[in-house]
């Protein structure tokens, strides 16, 4: 076990103090008035933490504190571990970007497109070309969420289980084969739709590398890091550390809710958002991305290979808000583009919060954030455990810390 520790003054790193203070106010009024049980954020400076908080309870119920080596389910803050073990395959001359999907999933080969209709008098039409490997990562691949409820597609998901992305009981290659059944929403690569396909690469990399995605991830990633709180599931003697996971209610509360299973390896071990873990292992992984892929003389990724990941991939440097499916087009979108599973701030003047060009992250479906911003040599990191739905916390948590960076 290892937990983040501060490492330097916050003015020393060039942070204000002041304004730093104001930003823990105020997420402290959010646990104190019932709309997060608790919070961890730090931020850190070339490598060195400069602000450590936590704040509330990781257990309502039994009065437990967040402490700094409190464990978080961080959901699809996995997607960018996902990209990374993509993009050592890559390097290592196992698959191509430019792979069609099929080479490595046959299910997918003849992909089609949808038309019209319900049910069992679907209709569609053979895609324009092929899914490619860069479609998932940037997920311009055609697929979807169930849970959307705005295309018939999203509908069609639904119908075949996947409400929650995962068929009851199933685990990662049955639910791919299920998602190989489904018609996409669009053409490959002609839209921009946040959907399942990163749970097709967690797929991918078990086939390409003949492991289970869960040993990957631990022998050529996390271990390698020193992340050894993170993984599919806990250990009996993490138990304690867990926080627990809670849901926004009607009035603005939280209550309790279930989460994936990880008490205990789980069947379906999603590239998507089936990772926990800890303030200290993600520190360490934000660390591998901000230093171009190597981390205290380990390197999982040449530096180049990071830049690409990072850097907009979107057809002709297209933003979210306007290349995105139409569920998409909304206002925190506007300025943004897309690398290989994180966001990437392409036009400052137009985003919603403060932020520099070249500022990349992203987020979790439980109130998880984290991002980097190359421009400030600045790392930032928030987690706490409520799935949200009225409740926006990080355009907030962007301005109050945009304006504590004093250089």
């Amino acid at each position: 076990m290892a937990e983040l520790r501060q490492d330097v003054d916050p003015g020393e790193a060039g942070l204000d103090g002041g304004a730093l203070e104001c930003l823990d106010r105020h997420f402290a009024r959010y646990v104190d008035e019932g709309h997060l049980p608790g919070y961890l954020v730090a931020l850190a400076r070339g490598g060195r933490v400069a602000h450590l908080t936590t704040y509330g309870l990781r257990d309502v119920a039994a009065g437990l504190p967040v402490e700094r080596d409190t464990l978080w389910r961080i959901y699809s803050m996995t997607k960018p571990v996902t990209a990374v073990a993509v993009l050592m395959l890559a390097e290592e001359g196992r698959l191509s970007l430019d792979d069609p999907l099929d080479r490595h999933l046959p299910a997918f080969a003849d992909p089609r497109v949808y038309e019209g209709g319900s049910g069992a008098d679907v209709r569609a039409r053979p895609a324009a070309g092929p899914i490619l490997i860069r479609h998932l990562l940037t997920h311009t691949a055609g697929l979807t969420f169930g849970f959307y409820h705005k295309h018939p597609v999203d509908a069609l998901y639904r119908e075949s289980g996947l409400e929650y992305s995962v068929p009851p009981g199933a685990d990662l290659a049955h639910t791919v084969e299920v998602y190989a059944r489904m018609p996409l929403q669009f053409d490959p690569g002609t839209q921009w739709n946040y959907s399942v396909a990163s749970n097709v690469l967690g797929r991918v990399v078990e086939v390409v590398s003949g492991q289970p995605l869960d040993a990957f991830f631990a022998e050529r990633i996390l271990r390698p890091l020193g992340m050894l709180d993170t993984g599919f599931h806990i250990r009996p003697e993490q138990a304690q550390r867990l926080a627990e996971l809670y849901r926004e209610t009607d009035d603005g509360g939280i209550e309790p809710v279930a989460g994936l299973p990880v008490h205990g390896r789980p069947r379906f071990l999603s590239g998507s958002g089936g990772l926990v873990s800890s303030a200290h292992d993600f520190h360490r992984f934000m660390e591998m991305l901000r230093r171009g892929g190597e981390l205290d003389g380990v390197r999982l990724l040449p530096a180049e290979a990071v830049a690409r990941m990072t850097r907009n991939q979107l057809p002709g440097g297209a933003i979210l808000r306007a290349f995105g499916a139409p569920v998409h087009q909304e206002a925190g979108n506007d300025g943004l583009g897309f690398g290989f599973n994180v966001s990437v701030v392409v036009d400052p003047s137009r985003t919603f919060a403060p932020s520099r060009a070249g500022t990349y992250g992203w987020t979790g479906a439980a109130t998880t954030a984290f991002w980097v911003d190359p421009a400030r040599d600045l790392t930032v990191q928030f987690l706490s455990q409520v799935r949200p739905r009225t409740l926006k916390v990080f355009p907030e948590l962007r301005r109050l810390v945009h304006e504590a960076v004093t250089d």
